[in-house]
């Protein structure tokens, strides 16, 4: 196998934990940017990123990178690239551009410009004018950031947070990999419960049931690139075959989630049988403002509650913040981790400060992701510390 280079794309704040999913799986970091991680690998690596990636949101084959002032910079240098490596004879491709601060502002000409180009390469490779299309699909991505463009392929298709068991939305839902994320950020870990009091339909306890038992997030879903010639289709098999033997259903994991709303608890128990989890985790209808404890000590809270326009009422948002702050105050022994735009909780939970705050985006809300830290569960050889 040949060695490529893919660019795993992550929301704004997850770069880190992206990385180290990388590092993870054995792949060695090229470069480290806003938005984007880039590593070498070879066609297998397209196949195990796509399966086991949690929190980045697609996978794409670089195929070269450039500066590009003029239409003509981008049309002979992307001709210049080895587009008939990758795409065949019958391959469907488009193309997407994005422009950000570059003299070539015109998306709709870029577009066109590397259509053109990557056409007549093709055409003297294949000998031929005409391009049937009917072959696999191909995503050619262009993006121009200060006059330096980057060409890639898409080789996920739909975006990674389609994991394939949300088949019951509710309004305003996480997305699962910025709820993959937010455990991955949290000290929780299986045998201590998680509770979720605002768990929707079910996404951050779903996430973090499969994250300790080992569940690839990609296994219940197809990708683009499963029907690409370049990727032989035992490769995807393989891949697969190994991901369900990495599967740990002997882990104590407990969690249970609450919500308000009878129809997102019944969408929540639907989620988690698809997603095969439905046996460690519990959801009931509870208002989170009647939690008066949790039902053992050491428990950790992962959540998104309601703000900003998702609920638009101050008095239940202090109603909120401050029973997050009784909570906090009356179990030392309980972790809490909260991601929401509204900064009261802070000044609710005071005179206790955060031990850390995270910005990070969740959807088009600029949030931050506020953890409180309890005492750990004590070690038989040793006492109780933080």
């Amino acid at each position: 196998m040949s060695k490529i280079e893919l660019i795993a794309t992550a929301t704004f704040g997850l770069e880190a934990v992206v990385k180290r999913e990388i590092e993870k799986l054995g792949y060695k970091i090229t470069k480290s940017e806003n938005a984007k991680i880039t590593y070498m690998t070879d066609e297998r690596g397209i196949a195990r990123s796509n399966l086991r990636l949690r929190c980045a949101d697609r996978v794409l084959l670089k195929m070269g990178e450039f500066q590009a002032e003029t239409s003509e910079d981008l049309f002979q240098q992307t001709r210049a690239l080895p587009w008939e490596e990758w795409i065949p004879e019958d391959g469907k491709f488009t193309v997407q551009c994005t422009t950000v601060k570059s003299k070539l502002r015109s998306e709709p000409a870029n577009q066109k410009t590397v259509k053109k180009a990557i056409v007549e390469r093709m055409s003297e490779c294949y000998m031929r004018d005409i391009f049937p299309e009917t072959g696999a699909e191909y995503t050619v991505k262009v993006t121009l950031l200060k006059d330096r463009a980057t060409l890639t392929i898409d080789t996920s298709g739909s975006g990674l947070h389609t994991r394939g068991y949300r088949k019951h939305p509710v309004t305003a839902p996480i997305k699962e990999t910025l709820a993959a994320a937010l455990v991955q950020l949290s000290f929780w870990r299986s045998g201590r419960l998680l509770v979720d009091p605002f768990c929707g339909s079910g996404t951050i306890p779903i996430e973090a049931a499969m994250i300790e038992r080992n569940i690839a997030p990609g296994l219940s879903r197809s990708f683009a690139s499963e029907k690409w010639d370049r990727i032989d289709s035992s490769i995807w098999k393989e891949e697969r075959a190994a991901a369900y033997r990495d599967i740990d259903y002997d882990k104590d994991v407990r969690i249970i989630g609450y919500d308000l709303d009878g129809g997102a608890v019944e969408a929540a128990i639907a989620n988690a049988e698809d997603a095969g989890v439905d046996d460690c985790i519990e959801f009931h209808k509870a208002d989170f403002l009647t939690l008066d404890r949790l039902p053992e000590p050491y428990s950790v809270i992962i959540t998104n509650p309601p703000y900003g326009e998702r609920i638009g009422d101050r008095k239940m948002l202090d109603s909120i913040n401050r029973h997050f702050a009784e909570l906090i105050s009356g179990d030392e022994t309980l972790s809490c981790y909260v991601i929401t735009e509204d900064k009261n909780l802070e000044k609710a939970v005071m005179p206790r400060k955060p031990d850390r705050r995270r910005k990070l985006y969740n959807g088009r809300f600029e949030t931050c992701y506020y953890q409180y830290y309890g005492v750990r569960p004590p070690r038989k050889d040793k006492p109780a510390d933080r």
